[in-house]
C-alpha cells in the first residue's frame, strides 16, 4: 500500500498539534468538544431514525412501538460509536472519529422480509436474519483487513469519491421537503430554506475565524431552523408527544425467528455494508492522515458485527458506517476521535430520553438538505484529493478510474438498470459504492497484478 504523506496536504491551523499527540488522539477543551460533537449528531440524526421509522410503519407499529424502535436505534448507535472510537484492546474499535449506526442500505431487503412474513412475525423474522448477518460479519471481517493491500489510493480514491456522489440524492430530497409523497414536495419555500442554510454556512466559512469556522455547519443548522419557525416549517409535534424516558427492553418485539431466505438476503446486504464500512475507514484514514491498515479495518468490522449481532436484542438493525459524518470531519478538520465518542454518549442519552431526541428532530428537512450539500460534496472532494496521488498520468489508471466511476454512477443514472438481474446481484450492484469498489478492485488486479506490469503509483505492499 502506498505510504502516507510526510505532512498534511491541507494544514489545519485551528487544530492543536504537538510532537507527541496526533490530532486523532487529541482531547479538546469542553468549549470546543461539545459543539463539535453536536455537529455530528445533527448530521446523522435523520439517518439514524430513518430505518426504524420506515420499518416500523411497514409492520404497523403504534406510536409507543415506534418510540421503542427509534430509542433502540439511538442506543445501539451510541454504543457502537463509543466502541469504535475508544476501542477495546486489539479486539474491537478502529479508534478513528468513526460513527456507526443503523444503515439505510438494509431497508429494502427488510421490507421484503416483512412482506413475506405472517402478521405479527415480521420483526422477529427480520431480527433473526440481522443476528445471523452479525455473526457472518464477525467471521468474514478479518479477511477484509487482509485484503487491504488491494486498495491503493487508485482504488480508495474512486470509492471515496463515489461515497460523496452516491449520497448526494439524499440532501437533494431533504432540500425538497424530505417526503416525496407529499403534495408540496419540491415547493419553492423548501428550496429557499435549503438555499438560505447553505448560504449561511458559506458566509461563516468565508468570514469566520478559528472556532467559528469549524462550527459553521452547526451554526447554519441553528440559524436555518430559526428562520423556518415563522413560516411554520418547524414541526413541534414530536416534542409534545415524546415520552420523557423510554428504555428498550430485551426482545420487546418477540423472540427472533430464523428463516433461510431472509438470512441469505441480509448476509448479502452485510457484504455491501462491510464494503462501505471499509471504504469509510479508508476515507477517514486519508482525511485524518492516519491511514487505516489491515488491523484497523478488522477491528472496525468486528465492531460492526458485534453491534449488528446484539442490536436486535433491543430492536436495532444492521449497523455500518455513516458517511455523512466522514464529511463532517473533512469539512471541519476536527479529527479528534473523542469528539465522536462524546457524540456517541449523547446518542445514548437521546435514546434513553426520547423527549431530548425530539429536540434534535426539530431541524427541518430543508435545513438538513442545505447542510448536506456541503457535507457529501466534501466527501467527494476527499476522494478527488486521494486520486491526485494515484498516478493519473498513466493511461491504464485513467481507464480504471473512468470505468469504476461509471459503474458506480449507473444506479444513480438508471435506478432500474439491474431490474432483470437476480435479487442478490441487484443488492450488490444496486449500491453505487459497492459496484464501483468491486470494479475498481477487479481492474486494479487486471492492470497491476496479473503478469509483471506494475505502476509505481499503485504498487502495493502488505500492511
Amino acid at each position: 500500500m502506498a505510504q502516507p504523506p510526510t505532512g498534511p496536504a491541507h494544514p489545519a491551523p485551528d487544530t492543536l498539534l504537538t510532537s507527541d499527540v496526533h490530532p486523532v488522539d487529541e482531547k479538546l477543551p469542553l468549549a470546543r468538544l461539545v459543539p463539535a460533537a453536536l455537529q455530528h449528531i445533527a448530521a446523522m440524526y435523520a439517518g439514524v431514525v430513518t430505518p426504524p421509522l420506515i420499518i416500523g410503519q411497514a409492520v404497523g407499529l403504534d406510536a409507543a412501538g415506534m418510540t421503542r424502535l427509534i430509542a433502540a436505534s439511538l442506543l445501539i448507535a451510541g454504543l457502537a460509536t463509543i466502541l469504535q472510537t475508544v476501542g477495546v484492546a486489539n479486539i474491537a474499535g478502529n479508534r478513528l472519529p468513526f460513527v456507526n449506526a443503523a444503515s439505510s442500505a438494509g431497508i429494502a431487503p427488510m421490507l421484503a422480509i416483512a412482506e413475506t412474513s405472517a402478521p405479527g412475525r415480521q420483526l422477529p423474522a427480520i431480527y433473526g436474519a440481522v443476528m445471523v448477518a452479525g455473526v457472518f460479519c464477525l467471521l468474514v471481517g478479518p479477511f477484509f483487513g487482509r485484503l487491504l493491500r488491494f486498495f491503493p489510493p487508485l482504488v480508495t480514491g474512486v470509492v471515496i469519491t463515489l461515497i460523496g456522489v452516491t449520497l448526494m440524492p439524499v440532501p437533494v430530497a431533504w432540500a425538497r421537503g424530505g417526503d416525496a409523497t407529499a403534495a408540496d414536495f419540491g415547493a419553492t419555500k423548501y428550496l429557499a430554506l435549503a438555499g438560505f442554510t447553505l448560504l449561511v454556512i458559506l458566509l461563516f466559512q468565508r468570514f469566520g475565524r478559528g472556532f467559528v469556522r469549524q462550527v459553521a455547519l452547526l451554526l447554519g443548522l441553528f440559524i436555518g431552523t430559526l428562520a423556518a419557525i415563522p413560516f411554520g416549517m418547524a414541526d413541534f409535534s414530536a416534542l409534545r408527544e415524546a415520552p420523557v424516558a423510554a428504555l428498550p427492553s430485551p426482545f420487546a418485539f418477540g423472540a427472533p425467528e430464523f428463516q433461510p431466505a431472509a438470512i441469505l438476503s441480509l448476509c448479502i446486504v452485510m457484504l455491501v455494508l462491510m464494503t462501505e464500512s471499509s471504504a469509510g475507514m479508508l476515507a477517514l484514514g486519508e482525511i485524518c492522515e492516519r491511514r487505516s491498515d489491515g488491523r484497523t479495518i478488522t477491528r472496525g468490522l468486528r465492531t460492526d458485527g458485534i453491534a449488528t449481532l446484539l442490536g436486535p436484542v433491543f430492536g436495532g438493525f444492521p449497523t455500518s458506517a455513516f458517511a455523512q459524518n466522514v464529511g463532517v470531519v473533512s469539512l471541519t478538520r476536527v479529527r479528534s476521535r473523542y469528539v465522536v465518542a462524546v457524540a456517541g454518549a449523547a446518542l445514548l442519552v437521546l435514546g434513553a430520553f426520547p423527549v431530548l431526541g425530539a429536540v434534535v428532530s426539530l431541524v427541518p428537512m430543508p435545513v438538513l438538505g442545505g447542510a448536506g450539500i456541503v457535507l457529501f460534496g466534501s466527501i467527494a472532494v476527499s476522494g478527488i484529493r486521494t486520486l491526485s496521488e494515484a498516478g493519473l498520468d498513466d493511461s491504464s489508471n485513467i481507464i480504471l478510474v473512468a470505468v469504476a466511476l461509471g459503474a458506480g454512477i449507473i444506479p444513480l443514472a438508471a435506478p432500474t438498470f439491474y431490474a432483470g438481474f437476480p435479487a442478490w446481484a441487484q443488492t450488490v450492484l444496486g449500491s453505487g459504492i459497492s459496484a464501483g469498489a468491486l470494479v475498481a478492485v477487479a481492474l486494479n488486479l487486471f492492470f497491476h497484478h496479473l503478469g509483471t506490469r506494475s505502476h509505481p503509483a499503485v504498487a502495493l505492499k502488505s500492511s
